[in-house]
């Protein structure tokens, strides 16, 4: 199976009826309506927080779809015949990332200002919040694949897995939240260049992070 050929079938896969992505989605969704209604009517107090909200919602939505990255495929045995195949095992976990950030991370980005109206987050965060977003979340899937292949043959590794991936992911939340924020001010903080850095050092590294995980896992 060829690296697109991997990626499309894992996007197929978490967008059908009941699939991962959907499901992330929807938590994303329930977060960002029931925040504002505990929070109450201060309308300033919630544009100020909304970046912060939406990210944490964002990283905890990723969360839902991350256990089951290489899960089903060690399973049901297709992780050893891909691991087999020609493609390198990391190139198997970049493109397993890939996937995951096409079926949950793209389409968070995208609902994100809809989600952002109830915040009354000022028309100068808009951009910041999507673009923040964007450069982001595929940190979300690169940090999110190496926890999976951790713990991918541990029992009720999906329980272990956020105590692993949540701590390695706080960068990304207070660049991302901070990125939000500096545009709201009118300030050209320096967030979204951190934020942009930590994404593409956590993107080119995971996969070979994952594939060490992957081996450990097969016995290879």
């Amino acid at each position: 199976m060829s690296f697109t050929a991997l990626v499309a079938r894992d996007v197929r896969l978490a967008t059908l009826a009941g699939g991962s992505a959907m499901l992330a989605l929807g938590f994303f969704t329930a977060v960002a309506v029931l925040v504002p209604l505990a929070v109450g009517p201060d309308l300033k107090l919630l544009g100020r927080i909304a970046g912060g909200v939406l990210w944490v919602a964002a990283v905890l939505a990723s969360l839902l779809s991350l256990d089951r990255l290489f899960q089903s495929d060690f399973e049901d045995g297709t992780l050893d015949l891909l691991a087999l195949g020609p493609l390198t095992l990391e190139a198997i976990a970049a493109a397993k990332m890939a996937a995951q950030w096409l079926a949950t991370g793209l389409p968070l980005t995208l609902l994100s200002p809809v989600m952002a109206l109830l915040f009354n987050l000022p028309s100068s965060g808009y951009g910041a919040l999507v673009l923040s977003l964007a450069v982001g979340t595929p940190a979300i899937s690169a940090i999110g694949a190496v926890g999976a292949s951790l713990t991918l043959s541990v029992r009720r590794g999906g329980l272990i897995l956020p105590l692993i991936v949540l701590p390695l992911l706080s960068p990304a939340v207070i660049f991302g939240a901070g990125a939000v924020l500096a545009a709201q001010q009118g300030r050209s903080g320096g967030d979204l260049w951190f934020l942009a850095a930590f994404s593409l050092g956590a993107v080119l590294l995971s996969p070979f992070a994952s594939a060490v995980g992957l081996r450990l896992n097969l016995g290879d």
